[in-house]
């Protein structure tokens, strides 16, 4: 059976193809087609041309160019593998070093392909992919809000800035809420007092009543805050309260969209700290779980595993977490693991015992963490329910981060 290799260089308009046999010879010149249908019929009619039993595509999953060129080759029959970006790169310094040839880029990749010697990123199932990249996004709003509050604090530490310490939540929903009727101090000091009570009352539900409406009232009435420059002050208020409100909808769409998602993917729901949108987050990350054939190499996808500074004679008397990999996946574990050595008692009974040996205590947490990494493995490998009686293998040493 005769195979030809197809390597291919990605590009955000445009693709460069670079046809060889299984001797390495180059058959014919490279074409460059366009990112569009027609860009794909040439590729597949140029192709259908050659003396081959199998024409194999590959290319680099680098960037996300990628992704709608792979989806239309694999539509089309054809075989198609998506390699790691290094090994192409690790082929072109060979060249480089031995022949000096100026080598296409498409070439090399048909090169690895030839070889056979190359590790296949996994493209996960539709629905995974969907979780992973409604996760990025959520934590790229949510970060975004976290920004806007900031900003809004800093107009009110000029024109309020008692009004921060009457919510020991900080700008929760209700301080929200308030400051949108009343952006400006002065309007809220001369408020009816009858009209903030129910205001207070609705958004809490319950909580606030007529004792917070007279402490609100009262600030403002003797507030700090400057009146030099209030209108400008008062419009950037408005305005970003306006956005905050509008990315925490956006928010609430992604969390609803990412639990009909998370319908198919309960399993991972019945580890502790772990809901559907951290469940969401560390599937989309991870993926295929059979990509990883150890815990300790989940772990330290993750971005969980131990790294230990040393120098000559001079080794650290403190491992950290080496923060490699996926940084969405560590967030997601990480913050898993703040519930869980809360409310899951094995989780707390080791947190607490290795703040009881003197760990710090991030150092502690990011144990628990390492911890449900280990689980989560388990869970999914073996597609069983958590048993809070049942302890996942992990080893010892990978998860000692002293």
């Amino acid at each position: 059976m005769s195979t030809v290799y197809a390597g291919i260089d990605v590009g955000k308009r445009k693709h460069e193809v670079t046809y060889i046999d299984t001797a390495g010879q180059q058959l014919g010149k490279s074409l460059v087609f366009d990112n569009s249908p027609q860009g794909i019929k040439m590729v597949l009619d140029r192709s259908a041309t050659l003396e081959a039993d199998e024409v194999v595509y590959g290319l680099e999953a680098t960037g996300h160019y990628w992704l709608p060129l792979y989806a239309a080759l694999t539509a089309s029959g054809s075989a198609v593998k998506v390699i790691n970006p290094l090994q192409p790169d690790s082929l072109r310094n060979m060249y480089i070093r031995v022949t000096k040839n100026d080598r296409k880029d498409s070439f090399l990749v048909a090169e690895v392909l030839r070889f056979g010697r190359y590790t296949e990123t996994k493209v996960a199932d539709e629905p995974i992919v969907q979780l992973r990249e409604l996760s990025r996004m959520r934590v790229e709003f949510v970060e975004s809000v976290g920004g806007i509050k900031q900003r809004i604090l800093g107009i009110l530490d000029r024109i309020f800035p008692e009004f921060e310490s009457c919510f020991s939540s900080g700008l929760g929903r209700t301080a929200i809420e308030i400051l949108q009727a009343y952006p400006d101090p002065e309007d809220l000091a001369h408020c009816d007092l009858d009209e903030l009570t129910r205001l207070l009352q609705e958004c809490s539900r319950g909580k606030f009543a007529r004792d917070k409406a007279n402490q609100l009232k009262n600030c403002a009435a003797n507030t700090f805050g400057t009146r030099f420059g209030i209108d400008a002050f008062v419009l950037q208020l408005k305005l970003l309260l306006d956005q905050l409100n509008f990315i925490m909808d956006q928010v609430k769409q992604i969390d609803r969209a990412i639990s009909e998602l998370m319908q198919e993917h309960q399993l991972i729901l019945t580890i502790p700290g772990i809901g559907p949108v951290l469940g969401a987050a560390i599937l989309g990350e991870i993926g295929d779980i059979s990509r990883f054939d150890s815990p300790k190499k989940l772990r330290a996808y993750a971005g969980l595993d131990a790294s230990v500074y040393q120098s000559g004679n001079f080794r650290a008397s403190m491992a950290r977490i080496s923060k490699r990999g996926s940084p969405y996946l560590r967030r997601a574990f990480w913050m898993a693991a703040q519930v869980a050595r809360m409310y899951d008692p094995n989780c707390r009974e080791f947190y607490q015992r290795l703040r009881d040996r003197g760990k710090h205590p991030k150092q502690a947490q990011a144990a628990v963490a390492s911890k449900l990494c280990g689980i989560v493995y388990a869970v999914l490998s073996k597609n069983q329910a958590y048993d809070p009686n049942f302890n996942a293998s992990f080893d010892k040493k990978s998860l000692d981060l002293s």
